[in-house]
């Protein structure tokens, strides 16, 4: 959560993110952010940038976004601040609070259960600090005392009000606490008896006697405002925590699932468990109450709609709004939401739109980043998938910017071509997208940009890491475009039916391989033919 206490809505682009699913999450959460001060938009990313995005962030000065491993419920979005718990114990609507150290650090709960259970048996026999050795300061704290002689030290005998004649056999033994009132002879029996405090209640003078007797004992004598009865009670509730509570609470992390620690919680006789963090220090509590209908964790997708594409989890989440270039993903909703699918070349050239109809401007490190962006998905505004309006786009952005956005994108794609550090599996990982074909199953389509043809010298390593991956995760099909971004063209290797591929193009394949002339965008060119062919 925010500092606020209202959870934030965060801002994703799709699992294998590309420049376009960055920059897009970035440059939309900025804008919601602004639009929408009452609620707070993060952007995040599911997975690693690649170097091409890495390479934009640093020119356009942007910070990456955070990794999100999932969009599950976890302890920090159900559970109640510790501030917050403190008060609805103090109303009886907890059952427990947590116990921390001199460093803050939790060293256990003390619950309703054990306070009961303690005045239960107090009630059923002489009360005693002899199960919670309690310093006499604390005594002297609780019954809004004076001490009149005697040093702190801990008490640990029983507690006895005196109300009896003193002649008689009382039973008060040495180290007992005994609560009298204006008795100089009482006072002067129970010092004799040997108790180590002397409480007078009711703000009675201790007798020149007693108190000359308690100094040659070493007897403490301490007065208090509080009549007899509520002082002998409120002497034992003056007992440190440590000696009440239990010392192995359940506890969880903030980022703990509330799917996997329900049942435990549900389990435990408080019906709660301790959210900490790295240090041990108590952040919040999860109790049974938070566990029906938690409330789901708010999301924004941009650039995808398809189930596969996006966070784990995104079936539980609560999505707000899909903004989109792609066709109509598999992606399903619980209820309406604003949804644009939109055929321009990038997504990115929808979040500037929406910044100029709103009358703003993109700072300039994230105007930067959506300019890159554009300039990726449509390979310098070449790729099929180029319109007018992402056109007017670039022209609107260099204008901003004061750049040669040519000059920017040629940079860009020739200091991220080269790949031939990168092992074959990254290639054909780091920017894949999966896409749902008939009869349920799932082709992949990676998509790499080189500059000349040196990484298909590398052809056969890249198709066993393809197959490899087919196999893996059981795809009907798994394919690589590497397209050249000077020769404007594709060359895609194919682990699965490339007879099939090959016959949706009108072309012949060669060894695994497709030859694609002036072919450049896998959203527009590849994906529908191959989600057909299969």
């Amino acid at each position: 959560m925010d500092n606020r206490g209202v959870p934030p809505i965060y801002v994703t682009g799709h699992r294998n993110p590309d420049t376009d699913s960055i920059a897009s999450a970035i440059g939309y959460a900025e804008l919601k952010g602004r639009l929408d001060p009452r609620n707070e938009y993060v952007a995040v990313r599911l997975g690693d940038v690649n170097s091409q995005t890495r390479w934009l962030l640093r020119r356009s000065g942007a910070s990456e976004p955070r990794y999100l491993a999932h969009v599950m419920v976890r302890a920090a979005d159900v559970m109640q601040p510790v501030r917050e718990a403190g008060r609805a114990m103090a109303k009886a609507d907890l059952e427990l609070v947590p116990i921390v150290d001199d460093e803050g650090a939790l060293t256990g709960v003390l619950t309703e259960r054990a306070l009961a259970r303690r005045y239960v048996r107090d009630s059923l026999r002489t009360s005693t600090l002899e199960e919670a050795p309690t310093l006499l300061s604390a005594v002297v704290s609780v019954l809004e005392g004076e001490p009149v002689c005697g040093e702190d030290r801990r008490l640990s005998g029983r507690v006895w009000v005196y109300a009896m004649d003193p002649a008689s056999d009382s039973g008060i033994s040495d180290g007992d606490i005994v609560v009298v009132g204006n008795r100089p002879e009482a006072q002067l029996r129970v010092i004799e008896l040997g108790a180590a405090l002397v409480v007078l209640s009711n703000s009675a003078a201790p007798a020149p006697e007693a108190l000359a007797a308690a100094r040659e004992r070493g007897t403490a004598i301490v007065v208090s405002p509080l009549d007899s009865y509520v002082s002998g009670r409120m002497i034992t509730l003056a007992a440190p925590c440590s000696a009440l509570m239990e010392k192995d609470p359940l506890t969880v992390t903030t980022d703990f699932l509330v799917d996997d620690m329900s049942e435990q919680i549900k389990e435990s006789h408080y019906g709660a468990a301790v959210a900490v963090d790295a240090d041990n220090r108590p952040v919040g509590l999860v109790t049974r109450s938070d566990l029906v209908a938690p409330p789901r964790r708010r999301v924004i997708l941009v650039d995808h709609a398809e189930m596969a594409q996006s966070a784990i989890g995104i079936g539980d989440a609560e999505i707000m709004e899909i903004l989109d270039h792609h066709h109509i993903g598999s992606i399903e909703t619980r209820v309406p939401v604003t949804a644009t699918f939109d055929p321009v070349g990038s997504t990115a050239t929808l979040v500037v739109e929406r910044f100029r109809h709103s009358g703003m401007e993109p700072s300039r490190s994230t105007a930067i980043m959506l300019l890159g962006a554009v300039l990726s998905d449509t390979v310098i505004l070449n790729s099929a998938t180029t319109t007018e309006r992402d056109h007017a786009v670039v022209e609107y952005l260099e204008r901003v910017l004061a750049i040669d956005a040519e000059e920017l994108g040629r940079q860009m794609f020739e200091a991220t071509a080269d790949v031939s550090d990168l092992s074959a599996e990254e290639i054909v990982t780091r920017d894949a997208k999966r896409y749902q074909v008939r009869g349920g199953q799932e082709i992949c389509i990676a998509q790499v940009e080189v500059v000349g043809d040196g990484l298909l010298e590398r052809k056969e390593e890249l198709l066993a890491a393809l197959r490899q991956q087919r196999e893996d995760r059981e795809l009907a099909l798994y394919a690589l475009m590497v397209t050249d971004v000077v020769d404007k063209g594709t060359e895609m290797l194919v682990a699965g039916d490339v007879t099939a591929v090959a016959r949706s193009f009108g072309v012949e394949p060669t060894d695994s391989t497709i030859g694609l002339p002036g072919v450049m965008s896998r959203k527009k060119e590849v994906a529908p033919k191959l989600m057909t062919a299969l």
